[in-house]
């Protein structure tokens, strides 16, 4: 079964592609829509099947969990715990956008988005259309648009080309405005360390951060492990 295909470009347009985002997302289906890095495939952040149809769709396996995108900045609290100081000001200054902080999950979450080892990578996105449906679905477990290993889909027709047949709806706002990964960032330790270096440079992250006295920690040679997403995730 191939993916129905949603346009955005009038309000009409858009009410009903959000209506139809959200109808499949809550019957555990699988959803492609746009970022503002590059275009993402979501499922239900708390419906492990979902999540399983998401990861088997790229070719990816649980030792590759998805990133959770999520549509305010206050949902960081209800995902994340032992947070350190140093978040609050990259989030104040960074979201939404194409910042991804890695840091504790929850214990009391009941989701399996695969082998986390007790870490939940989190961001938001700053695409309206994006958050517009997050507030509709809650959380979602979003990973690139693309099969594992390819170019991550920069608009709606290379989404299709690569997940039309695994998807039930593609939300079509045009081309990515970013075309470039999010940064990623470990917050789980006493200073941030760098694991994917994105659309936001670490000079600007540094920037923020100036006033507690604290930098990231680049180590170029650290290899990324299961929770630090692959180079396409949004």
């Amino acid at each position: 079964m191939s993916a129905e295909r949603f346009p955005t470009e009038t309000d009409e347009e858009r009410e009903a592609a959000l209506d139809a985002a959200s109808r499949a997302v809550r019957l555990g289906r699988l959803v492609v829509l746009p970022t503002d890095t590059v275009y993402g495939v979501g499922a239900d952040a708390f419906d492990p099947d979902a999540v399983a149809r998401l990861l088997a769709a790229k070719g990816r396996g649980r030792e590759m969990p998805p990133p959770v995108l999520v549509g305010t900045k206050g949902t960081l609290e209800a995902l994340a715990t032992r947070v350190p100081p140093y978040v609050a000001p990259l989030v104040e200054r960074f979201w939404p956008g194409a910042l991804t902080l890695v840091c504790h999950q929850q214990p009391s979450l009941q989701w399996d988005l695969g082998e986390t080892r007790g870490t939940v990578a989190i961001r938001m996105p700053d695409h309206a259309v994006a958050r517009e449906l997050l507030d509709r679905t809650g959380p979602l477990a979003v990973s690139s648009a693309n099969l594992s290993g390819s170019p991550a889909a920069l608009d709606a027709d290379g989404a299709i080309a690569m997940l039309g047949e695994s998807v039930a709806v593609v939300v079509d706002a045009g081309a990515s405005p970013g075309g470039v990964a999010s940064t990623i960032v470990d917050a789980t330790g006493e200073r941030p360390r760098l694991l994917r270096l994105g659309a936001i440079p670490v000079a600007d992250l540094d920037a923020a951060l100036a006033d507690l006295g604290v930098t990231v920690q680049v180590e170029p040679d650290d290899q990324p492990d299961a929770q630090e997403a692959a180079p396409t995730d949004a």
